[in-house]
């Protein structure tokens, strides 16, 4: 015969529906929660709520067993069957006046032993809990927070919970890339970004880095992306860039070690920030003495694009430029091509303008000519291959590549001879 189920629960309402706030260990959780296609005579519902188990739970149950800060969001669970009935329970105490109003909707809310409980929002996590369970069963001692809603097996009553599931689903919003930059407290690259914004000497100046691409009049805030789109900001780059140029150039820093998903040690932290201001310093001064013009500039929007003569302006002023730049630096060193003194020279060696090569790459002109021109956003790769051969070429067909390249996609002939390029070859290079 099955036991009866006791669950404490708060009763509330919200619309048409009554809901109950109940806590529940992760074993009960993963032993009496199931996902909707385990559940007979439920196939619409169970095919609708199958599409959101996938490949990322690996992720989470990772995190539920390296990460002590770890911490997952309620399930919201229907319940099928059981006869279930809420018992609301009274607080007595000789001090009355110190609880009135706590004992508000509390209660219990009991079920015959029949019913069956099943995932409306939270299949992942739901997923990752069973599993991580097994690896570490100590972890069925831990508890979430479950909010329960009556699930009625007719017609009415799974048009009714289909109706919710996709309400929850359209109307959740996860946090985006900026938003994690900005708040994430175990990706040692998000902390080191924050960290260089606030002290960093010259990432911290007003308006150097663009956080916010929109403050609204009512506290709305919109973290900038990965472009500057007003031309005429100040700003050098913006913070998820400055994320991205902090990953390339610190891929091999203290804080890498040990678990992706758990927070490093402050030691580490500090040892790494120490290390990638030093690297981050070097690579602006070797990018056309960035820091020391933008600081000699009248604004940074002279500097990215001078008056009447756009096409002098520093190409390291670009977004787009600054994340090709990072990425090749990262393949010539992991590649072991060069060290990291070496790269820096052949940087500061490049004529840093955006009519030059190989920034010209990125350079549409207008008719105006080299006076006026404008972005080419779709060259990313172009700008990529030819500064691989400007810094660290292996041989001189890649070369030869990265040039008809050029030629092909920008309609006009390399502004550098071939043979200039070879001279960069090591010396053993075909």
């Amino acid at each position: 015969m099955p036991s009866k189920t006791f669950v404490p629960a708060f009763e509330a309402k919200v619309g048409n529906w009554t809901y109950y706030s109940c806590l529940m260990s992760y074993a009960q959780v993963a032993r009496e929660i199931n996902f909707a296609h385990e559940l007979g005579g439920n196939r619409d519902l169970g095919t609708m709520i199958q599409r959101g188990v996938g490949t990322r739970t690996q992720e989470i149950t990772e995190y539920l067993l390296t990460n002590e800060n770890r911490f997952l969001g309620a399930l919201i669970i229907a319940v099928w069957g059981g006869d279930p009935n809420y018992l609301p329970v009274t607080m007595d105490s000789e001090n009355q006046a110190v609880l009135q109003g706590l004992d508000r909707n509390f209660g219990v809310l009991t079920f015959d032993g029949t019913q069956q409980f099943f995932a409306l929002d939270g299949q992942h996590r739901l997923k990752a809990i069973k599993d991580a369970i097994k690896q570490n069963p100590e972890l069925g001692n831990e508890d979430i927070n479950v909010i329960v809603v009556p699930h009625f097996d007719t017609a009415d009553g799974r048009r009714r919970t289909r109706r919710l599931f996709t309400n929850i689903n359209r109307n959740a919003k996860s946090t985006n890339l900026q938003e994690n930059i900005a708040l994430d407290e175990d990706d040692s690259f998000a902390i080191l970004t924050r960290r260089l914004l606030d002290e960093d000497e010259f990432l911290k100046r007003d308006k150097v880095v663009l956080v916010f691409s929109k403050v609204g009049q009512d506290g709305e805030l919109v973290l900038a992306q990965r472009s500057i789109s007003n031309q005429s900001s100040p700003a050098w780059s913006t913070i998820a860039v400055l994320y991205d140029i902090v990953k390339e150039i610190g891929y091999d820093l203290p804080c890498t070690t040990g678990e992706a998903k758990q927070r490093a040690t402050d030691e580490l932290l500090d040892q790494s920030f120490e290390l990638l201001t030093v690297r981050l310093h070097e690579l602006l001064d070797a990018c056309g003495n960035l820091r020391e013009r933008y600081l000699a500039a009248l604004s940074g929007k002279d500097l990215r694009a001078p008056k009447g003569r756009d096409g002098a302006g520093h190409p390291f002023m670009r977004p787009a430029v600054q994340n090709q730049v990072a990425k090749v630096v990262r393949h010539i060193l992991e590649q072991g091509a060069l060290e990291w003194t070496e790269v820096l020279k052949r940087l500061a060696a490049l004529d840093w303008k955006m009519t030059s090569a190989p920034f010209s790459a990125m350079w549409i002109e207008t008719p105006e000519g080299k006076t006026k021109g404008k972005m080419a956003s779709g060259n990313n790769q172009l700008l990529y291959d030819l500064l691989q051969v400007h810094l660290a070429p292996r041989s001189k067909a890649q070369i030869g590549r990265a040039l008809r390249a050029y030629s092909d996609v920008m309609k006009t002939k390399y502004p550098l001879p071939a043979e200039e390029l070879f001279a960069l070859l090591p010396v053993d290079a075909d």
